[in-house]
């Protein structure tokens, strides 16, 4: 299995090794081993977890709060999935999926709940958008009238 310094998980995942040690920190993902010297070592798995909160992070906006249940939420999961696995009884493994089912309802009520909050913050922008436009065409006939008035006394 390969090992990973923090500079290789910084340039793999897009962080910075700052971002990456107060992840850790905070516990938004786990602590990697170490060597005897201290230095973090980390494996294949740990960048691609570090991917997925990163695609979590931009692409849902999840703030660290948030993150931090997506993550917890996607780490049980994984776990359901490899008991699924390891199961062979038929009525274990309706209770498996079953649970599975319950995890990823729960990840995509994180996500509805940061989607109804973009459609709250575009309806706002839209709203002023028409306001905005409004104004202008109502400043385009003012500018009109009063050039066809000016265009009267000249006249």
């Amino acid at each position: 299995m390969s090992l990973y310094k923090i500079d290789d998980v910084a340039k793999e995942s897009g962080l910075t090794k700052r971002t990456i040690r107060y992840y850790e920190e905070i516990g938004v993902m786990p602590s990697p081993q170490r060597t005897d010297g201290g230095t973090r070592l980390y494996t294949w798995e740990d960048i691609t977890y570090l991917k997925k909160v990163v695609r979590a992070k931009e692409v849902l906006g999840f703030s660290l709060q948030e993150l931090h249940a997506y993550v917890a939420t996607s780490d049980a999961l994984n776990e359901q999935r490899f008991d699924y696995q390891q199961t062979i009884e038929v009525q274990e493994r309706i209770e498996k999926l079953s649970k599975m089912e319950t995890t990823l309802n729960e990840q995509l009520e994180l996500i509805e709940q940061k989607l109804h909050s973009i459609h709250a913050v575009q309806s706002e922008l839209e709203e002023l958008r028409e306001r905005v436009q409004t104004g202008i065409q109502r400043l385009q006939e003012q500018k009109q009238d009063q050039g066809a008035s000016d265009r009267v006394q000249d006249g």
